[in-house]
């Protein structure tokens, strides 16, 4: 008698390997072959997946067209199945396996538009939490000032990038073809952020300065520490735009333990 633990080997190679020869040991076929019902378990696990990297990655899907896009999807599915049954978490991996899929390693934007777009299902599907009550900060001690951690809201991100990729992914979503043609891919690097509002997904394009003060308060550093990093940059005017936009959710001083987890920082 196998164990449950075999028979969930074995189907998960037929699954991921099309290794149907112990999974079928253990199917009844009435009235199909067991390597035809594994068969049907087989294509709905590829479909079901290809269609959450689907709705991850509409402008991939969108710059490569529907059959490529498939094709290339499962090939990522049986390279990486999922870790657990939450589906909005899979596919993360998919800008790096662009990156060096051969199909599309020639265009040199794509796996960075893959990324902006994680970028921004992370965020849309970020927990709802509460911004920081930025009246608590007037209780810090000015002695403590430089030693304020911020903890960011899970719904916030960063992409840099060497190429325009919020304006790739905003032509390819709405569908302008004359503003994608437009697009000058040598124009430089962006520095972008990304946060959930009431209003939607925000992709907003700040300068390189302006961008690293965000990404290393957002990534735990103290204000002291993030303010003298901060060159040629007007430092309190953007943490002040940071405080209203909502983008921490918490605070503790260096020396002491975070109120709440840090949210990973996309870079």
């Amino acid at each position: 008698m196998p164990s449950l633990r075999d028979v969930q080997h074995a189907v998960r190679r037929s699954l991921l390997q099309r290794e149907d020869g112990d999974a079928a040991g253990y199917v009844l076929g009435d009235g199909l072959t067991p390597q035809q019902r594994l068969g049907v378990y087989h294509n709905t696990f590829v479909a079901t997946l290809t269609t959450a990297l689907r709705l991850s990655y509409p402008a991939i899907h969108g710059l490569v067209g529907a059959e490529f896009f498939d094709g290339c999807a499962q090939v990522f599915v049986h390279e990486r199945p999922p870790r657990g049954a939450y589906l909005n978490e899979y596919g993360g991996e998919f800008p790096e396996f662009l990156e060096r899929f051969p199909a599309t390693t020639s265009v040199v934007y794509m796996a960075d538009v893959a990324r902006l777009e994680w970028a921004v299902n992370r965020a849309l599907h970020a927990p709802d939490v509460e911004s920081l009550d930025v009246a608590r900060l007037a209780k810090i001690s000015p002695a403590d000032e430089d030693r304020v951690r911020f903890v960011a809201h899970p719904s916030v991100g960063f992409v840099r990038t060497d190429h325009p990729v919020d304006a790739i992914w905003r032509a390819v979503l709405g569908q302008d073809n004359s503003a994608l043609a437009a697009i000058d891919l040598a124009a430089g690097p962006v520095c972008l952020m990304v946060q959930r509002l009431s209003s939607g997904v925000e992709v907003i394009r700040l300068d390189e300065g302006a961008w690293r003060f965000a990404v290393d308060l957002c990534a735990g550093q103290s204000l002291g520490s993030a303010l003298d990093a901060a060159v040629g940059v007007d430092a309190p005017a953007l943490l002040a735009d940071h405080l209203t936009a909502g983008r921490f959710i918490e605070f503790s001083l260096t020396d002491t333990a975070p109120a709440v987890q840090e949210q990973e920082t996309l870079l």
